[in-house]
This record gives structure tokens, C-alpha cells and sequence, in this order.
């Protein structure tokens, strides 16, 4: 079974700046529906759980792509676990939305819904995310999160480690910061645009999706950072 990461650097979903992203993901899920209609599974923790972001998600979702949209909630303890392993069990996708990403990630572990994303990526639900829900994939990643801030604005933070690179979200707008971080680190990253997102599948980088956005292989070399578009590179 395929294992299928769709990270997406940034964009407005209320707004559909990413709406063309959002029909390759529609697409691939219900290709994994079959017959029956596509399930999307909306994550918003890292919002804590704001409802406008999973409204924006199903204006998008259903009312543009008609598949069904519903949402785990587990910061204000509305629903029980038994009942989103429910709605995991029905998931041809699940799209995590950005916000805190360490606070999400601190709180999955928590509740027992890292448990629940692992297994569903497992067995070959497709699991999509943006800015927050981009990187937390990563083995590190470039975050704002409060928690994590020192001196700077952003800081590098380990991801849950199921690819094996640094990342950075929005990285139209934290590319001077971010390149000095891999310069001073002398690793390699991968630098991912709004509007931008890879297409990743069993671990290994397959694609690029451009709405708008680009994505970047960097490779700091001496005192700059070479950068290389991911090809192959997909306008939307």
C-alpha cells in the first residue's frame, strides 16, 4: 500500500488560494473512494480547533469538489477518541490544517490522535496538510511556534521524523532567515513556497504542484545557498 504525503507550504484556503491543489488532492481521493463518495477528514488542531478554518475547508472541499467534509475536535474535549476513530475509519484523506505546529504536535501525542494519523497513513490514506500540517512530517522543520521562539521570529524544531529533511513553510517570506539557518547548520533543506507543495510518497519526494508557488531543493555551499527547483514541477 502506498503511503501518500500532500504538503503544501501556505496559502488561504477561505480565500481557495490553493484551490487547484485542493482539486489534484480531491482527485487522488476519489480515486480512493471507488465508487462510494470521497470522505475528507479535516484536522484543525494546530488552530485550536477553530471552526471558521473547517468551514473554509468544506466551502472548498464540498461545495467545489463534493466530497464530504467533517472535522476531529480534541482541544476542548467536544468529542470522544472512540468517535474520531470513527470518522478515521471512513477518511479517503486527511487534511491538517497550519497554526502551532509544536502545540499540535505536543497534543496529538497527547490525546492519541498521532496513533490514529500513523495508522490511517499506514494503510494508504492520503495525508495532506498546510504550513503547520506541511512540515510536521519533517525531521526537522522551520516553526514560529510560540513555544519553540528564541531571539528570532522562527526557529528549526524536530518534526515527527517521517522524512528524513528540513523544511520551511512560507518560504517566499522566511527565505533570508531560513537560509542563514542551513548555512549556519550546513544542511540541506527544502525550501517550500505558498502556493507551492510536494507530493511525497513512501518517504521520497515525487513531484512538485505549483498554483503559484515554487519548491526548492537548498544546498548551502561555502558562504551561499545554491537552489534547484523540484522537478518534476506540476503547474496547477
Amino acid at each position: 500500500m502506498e503511503k501518500r504525503l500532500i504538503c503544501i507550504g501556505g496559502g488561504d484556503l477561505k480565500t481557495k488560494e490553493t484551490v487547484k491543489i485542493d482539486g489534484y488532492i480531491a482527485d487522488l481521493a476519489k480515486k480512493h473512494a471507488g465508487e462510494n463518495r470521497a470522505y475528507g477528514l479535516f484536522i484543525p488542531t494546530a488552530s485550536h480547533d477553530c471552526m471558521p478554518y473547517f468551514n473554509s475547508f468544506r466551502k472548498t472541499y464540498t461545495s467545489v469538489y463534493d466530497i464530504k467534509a467533517d472535522v476531529a475536535l480534541t482541544v476542548y474535549g467536544e468529542m470522544s477518541l472512540s468517535k474520531i476513530e470513527e470518522k478515521f475509519a471512513k477518511a479517503d484523506f486527511i487534511y491538517v490544517g497550519g497554526g502551532d505546529t509544536v502545540f499540535m504536535l505536543e497534543h496529538w501525542k497527547k490525546t492519541g490522535l498521532l496513533e490514529l494519523i500513523t495508522q490511517a497513513y499506514e494503510r494508504g490514506v492520503i495525508i495532506c496538510g498546510l504550513s503547520a500540517g506541511a512540515i510536521c512530517w519533517f525531521q526537522t522543520m522551520y516553526t514560529d511556534s510560540e513555544s519553540v521562539r528564541g531571539d528570532s521570529a522562527y526557529e528549526l524544531h524536530s518534526g515527527l521524523g517521517w522524512i528524513n529533511s528540513t523544511i520551511s513553510p512560507h518560504y517566499n517570506v522566511r527565505m533570508l532567515d531560513f537560509d542563514k539557518k542551513i548555512l549556519y547548520n550546513m544542511q540541506d533543506a527544502v525550501g517550500l513556497e505558498d502556493n507551492s507543495a510536494l507530493e511525497i510518497v513512501d518517504g521520497k519526494i515525487v513531484r512538485a504542484l505549483s498554483c503559484g508557488g515554487t519548491a526548492y531543493y537548498l544546498h548551502p555551499v561555502g558562504d551561499k545557498v545554491e537552489k534547484s527547483v523540484i522537478l518534476p514541477q506540476i503547474q496547477l
